[in-house]
Parts: structure tokens; sequence; C-alpha cells
């Protein structure tokens, strides 16, 4: 079973990425994510026994956050970079309680042997992947500087991704 967990976006804020993706889905190059599978990661867990799952949502379940998280959703941008672009991602910004959501995440599951992530931890959403070289001013500027709005995530969710498809397992209230 390949699983990670995540945060939730809410339907408007889909919407507007749906309408903004839309809109540039001329820029063909690129492999566009389906708005239904847009979400924030908080850890990837990768391959897991379907035998452990209980011992994983136990874990989980000890992850403490005893509020909601404000979240925005806003501008755009590459990873790595500009010049050797494999991913075109939209901004998350959940400060400090977000961050130490993903840490507890990484703490509770590191302890039944997920291998920590060596990278600090990068809220993002992957809007599309790249996978040849694109002309990027004309996607730049169709871009422009997109504000996607602001949420309260109340929850995070295990998640199996399965050919393309991503499953509820769990879901695991913030304010416990």
């Amino acid at each position: 079973m390949r699983l990670f967990t995540a945060i939730d976006l809410p339907k408007e804020m889909l919407e507007k990425l749906g309408t903004f993706l839309a809109r540039l889905s001329s820029f063909g190059k690129l492999r566009w994510t389906a708005v239904e599978n847009l979400h924030i990661t908080t850890k990837f867990i990768g391959e897991w026994p379907e035998g452990r799952l209980e011992e994983i949502k136990s874990a989980l379940r000890g992850v403490s956050q005893t509020e909601a998280i404000r979240i925005s959703v806003r501008s755009v941008g590459w990873f790595p970079d500009s010049r050797r672009p494999h991913v075109f991602w939209a901004g998350v910004d959940g400060g400090v309680p977000l961050i130490k959501l993903a840490g507890a995440t990484e703490q509770a599951v590191a302890a039944l042997g997920v291998p920590v992530d060596a990278r600090a931890y990068s809220p993002h959403l992957t809007l599309a992947r790249v996978k040849y070289a694109v002309p990027l001013d004309d996607l730049r500027t169709a871009a422009g500087d997109p504000d996607f709005g602001a949420f309260e995530a109340a929850s995070f969710f295990l998640y199996l991704s399965s050919n393309g498809k991503y499953s509820k397992l769990a879901e695991f209230p913030l304010n416990s």
C-alpha cells in the first residue's frame, strides 16, 4: 500500500484552482494534476504493509494539534527552480501550526520505521509536472500572481494512492 497524509482543500478553493488550471491547460507539455487530486501533503509515507494499517492509524491518532490551522493558497512557482523546472506549484502558507503538524506526523510514523525526510517541509500544491522543456515566459505571464483564498483546516487524512487515484482511509481531527 502506498500511503501519505494530507489536508483536503475546500470545494470553493478547488473550483478556483480548477478554473485556473483550465485557463493554463493550453500549455500542453505539462502533465496537469487533476483538480480532485489536489491536496496539501503533510507526510509521504510510501509503501506500507496492509497488515500493519491499524498500527499506522493508531500512530497518527496520537498526533496532537490543539486547534484548526489557517491556511492560505496563493502564488505559483517551480521546483527546483525556473531554470530546471520539474514541478509547477501553488504556494501554501499555514505558518508554524502547519509546520508543527508535519513535524509531529513525521515523528509519529518514524517511530514505526518510516524513513524521515531529509528535506525541510515545503508545503505546496503540485499543479503540474514538467516532462519536457517548456518556454516558461508565456506560462508565467498567463499564470500571473494568483490568490486562491484561505481556509481553516480542521482535520488531516490518511490516504491510499493507487493507480493515480487517492482514497481516504482515516480522518484525524486537529482539535483533539
